[in-house]
């Protein structure tokens, strides 16, 4: 099912032993197009520090009390490593978090979390989880990608998500709308789609883009890319945010984009 940022936002973390705090923003990954960590605003018992948790702790969310349980506790929270989450996370940052909670590095396989499309799969004691640790050591992966990634100084395409609302969307042939928002899949915690706000330019509508769509994020000019013209865009089904989206309604944005959904790359992958 698809979440919006705003679904999200605002849902308290419940560690085994007590509410951590609420999420307050989500680190993307603007390679894969995936929610990598939920940046947690803590309450008074840790000086409202924020923090990052990863969905691979993340169990069955309450999303009528909007409450995510977590395999974690308040302990290992309080003690994991600091992380400012106002700058890009380098990719060393990365290693000393899934260090501390045990978690394979995601980024060794060729799925969204490691072998896998989902991130409950890389938790400790999962058989998928035994199986990528044990395949990336008779590969050496592990030992050259830590070598490679201490060597790394620069950032891994994490990136806010609050960061880039506002920003302009390039069509092939000039400017198109802003980005207003996302729409995540809840058990990959895949960006499927940004939502465009398109009124600044013909007193519009929303629409949707796949993500497969988008070739660059531009940072300097804050601006998102894509390969699409205007009119394909324009002429695309409406997106109204009230509504249940529905897989139909999904398919026609595929059929209308003329790109493969990806629950059918999804089961093709999974067979």
């Amino acid at each position: 099912m698809l979440r919006s940022m705003k679904d999200l936002e605002g849902c308290a973390i419940a560690a085994s032993d007590g509410i951590v705090g609420k999420e307050k923003d989500f680190l993307f990954d603007d390679l894969a197009w995936v929610i990598r960590y939920f940046v947690v605003e803590t309450g008074t018992w840790l000086s409202s520090r924020k923090v990052l948790i990863s969905p691979i702790a993340v169990q069955n969310p309450n999303w009528d009390e909007k409450i995510f349980p977590v395999l974690i506790s308040k302990d290992q929270v309080k003690n994991s490593p600091g992380i400012d989450t106002n700058k890009p996370v380098s990719r060393q940052h990365e290693m000393d978090y899934l260090n501390y909670y045990g978690y394979p590095y995601y980024w060794i396989g060729t799925n969204f979390w490691g072998s896998g499309i989902y991130p409950y799969s890389l938790y400790p004691g999962n058989d998928i989880f035994e199986h990528s640790v044990e395949g990336a050591r008779s590969a050496n992966l592990i030992h050259k990608s830590i070598k490679s990634q201490h060597d790394q100084k620069g950032d891994p395409n994490l990136r806010s998500c609050k960061a880039i609302i506002g920003y302009n969307i390039h069509a092939k042939d000039g400017d198109i709308g802003h980005v207003s928002g996302f729409l995540v899949e809840e058990n990959t915690w895949a960006v499927r789609y940004l939502i465009v706000e398109t009124s600044n330019w013909w007193g519009g509508h929303q629409a949707l883009i796949p993500s497969a769509w988008i070739y660059e994020v531009q940072w300097l000019d804050n601006s998102i890319s894509t390969d699409l013209v205007r009119k394909a865009i324009k002429d695309a089904p409406v997106y109204e945010p009230n509504k249940e989206i529905t897989q139909d309604f999904e398919a026609a944005v595929f059929h209308h984009y003329e790109l493969a959904a990806y629950w059918e790359k999804i089961a093709k992958t999974v067979k």
